[in-house]
């Protein structure tokens, strides 16, 4: 396990050595790292429990492609935010997360 982890993070996420001298750096450094590598194995465990044939990797990639359109209207100073989701692989991802996830990007909840 630790192993695969350090493959993870080494490979994956591209986490190199970095030179910090604080310890609250190196603390800060630490933290995020651990973030990246849990935020990873969630979205990989999410991928699993939905039966979604992707590797955490493609779907990051997929993700990378959606869109999010913010107008504003000049006479009503309304504004309009619209999440462009438009492939089929789009909507295979964006169907893991809850209706209110998407609600609030796009400013409706």
């Amino acid at each position: 396990v630790i192993e695969k982890a350090f493959r993870v993070t080494k490979g994956t996420l591209e986490i190199r050595p970095v030179f910090h001298f604080t310890p609250k750096r190196i603390e800060a450094h630490v933290c995020i790292c651990f973030v990246a590598f849990k935020v990873y194995k969630e979205l990989e465990r999410i991928l699993k429990i939905n039966q979604i044939n992707h590797s955490v990797e493609k779907v990051i990639s997929i993700a990378k492609t959606i869109t999010t359109i913010k107008v504003m209207l000049p006479y009503s100073q309304t504004r309009i935010t619209k999440t462009m989701i438009l492939t089929k692989k789009q909507k295979s991802i964006a169907s893991l997360f809850e209706d209110q996830f998407w609600k609030k990007i796009q400013g409706d909840a």
